[in-house]
């Protein structure tokens, strides 16, 4: 590929045509036209591969880390887990616990209150943002609210979260695997059945990120059916006494991306192993989420950075400044003494 830097070939307009304030002229036609049949390197002309403008954008994960803790407040958040959390916190204020386990006999209520919802208000401009929320409640999102397995569901993730809490207590984990372990043991023995969805919004629900805890373990191959990986997300580990390899849950809110030119040489592994491992250790690439891209920058080929002064011409400015202000406070004196 080859680029011309025409940016000094032009002539000016004699009025300009809105921002346009040149032009190229014939001669300056022919001057791109001549470095582009030269295909030479020149100060002007540059020639390169394809592939130096080429790059992999490649998907930097981490592991996500928890504590977790059954307590209280947690728990009861879990009541409007289905979203809309401060609408059904008002209707849970004013209809109760049937809506949970008694749907039908508040249904008609519920209907009534979200058709007057916002309903009477004057349209004051200084009420809070929440109360605007509330108004004029879009269709699809009454439709929800109307939604029995929603409250069904949000009432049995509090009541088996406090079951939970019972059998567990309200301590705080500090190894989320463990955590896991133990929820779905003391469900075993309640005879309780969760979905996969549902369990999971519920152990998120009563735990939170940090950065001292163990890495969330997503999967654990069988042995002998994977080996390890670290620089792709597999990693090997010792588990109940024996080596396994595991692949980690990503922490969304750690995820990045590195552009690594497609002439790096040891390509991705090298760059990453320079650039990244060093300072987060952990890390791994998606090899699923890597794209080639290509970029044509002009100006990082064609800048020409303004020369910067020596340090001799530096110093004769100081002391030119020098004396320049030694002969004002001089007039200054003068003046002051006569």
């Amino acid at each position: 590929m080859q680029l011309i830097d025409a940016t000094q070939w032009f002539k000016p307009l004699r009025k300009n045509l809105g921002e346009k304030s040149c032009e190229l002229s014939d001669e300056d036609v022919q001057r791109v036209m001549a470095a582009y049949d030269a295909f030479a390197q020149t100060e002007q002309s540059k020639t390169f591969a394809n592939e130096a403008f080429g790059y992999w954008k490649v998907t930097v994960e981490r592991p996500l880390r928890l504590h977790s803790q059954l307590a209280t407040k947690a728990i009861e958040a879990l009541r409007f887990a289905s979203g809309d959390e401060d609408i059904r916190s008002v209707l849970y204020d004013e209809l109760g616990d049937a809506l949970f386990d008694d749907f039908a006999k508040v249904k008609a209520a519920l209907e009534k209150r979200l058709a007057e919802w916002g309903a009477g208000d004057g349209g004051d401009e200084d009420e809070g943002d929440e109360e605007a929320n509330k108004k004029g409640l879009p269709e699809k999102k009454k439709k929800k609210l109307l939604e029995p397995k929603t409250w069904e569901r949000d009432g049995r993730l509090v009541e088996t979260a406090t079951k939970l809490k019972k059998a567990l207590g309200d301590g705080v984990f500090t190894d989320h695997n463990e955590f896991r372990r133990k929820v779905a043991d003391a469900l075993g023995k309640a005879g309780i059945k969760l979905g996969a969805a549902d369990l999971k919004l519920l152990l998120r629900a009563v735990s939170w990120r940090d950065e001292s805890a163990p890495p969330v373990i997503a999967k654990v191959h069988k042995p002998g059916k994977a080996t390890p990986d670290p620089l792709h997300g597999r990693f090997g580990v010792i588990m109940d006494g024996k080596r396994c390899v595991v692949e980690y849950e990503p922490d969304s809110d750690l995820r990045d991306s590195e552009q690594v030119p497609l002439l790096e040489d040891g390509g991705i592994e090298a760059f990453i192993k320079r650039e990244v491992l060093p300072y987060t250790p952990d890390a791994w690439v998606d090899e699923t989420k890597t794209q080639i891209g290509y970029e044509v920058s002009f100006t990082r080929h064609f800048y020409k950075p303004q020369r910067l002064r020596t340090l001799d011409e530096i110093a004769a400015d100081i002391v030119a400044t020098e004396k320049e202000a030694e002969g004002l406070l001089e007039g200054l004196v003068k003046r002051g003494a006569a």
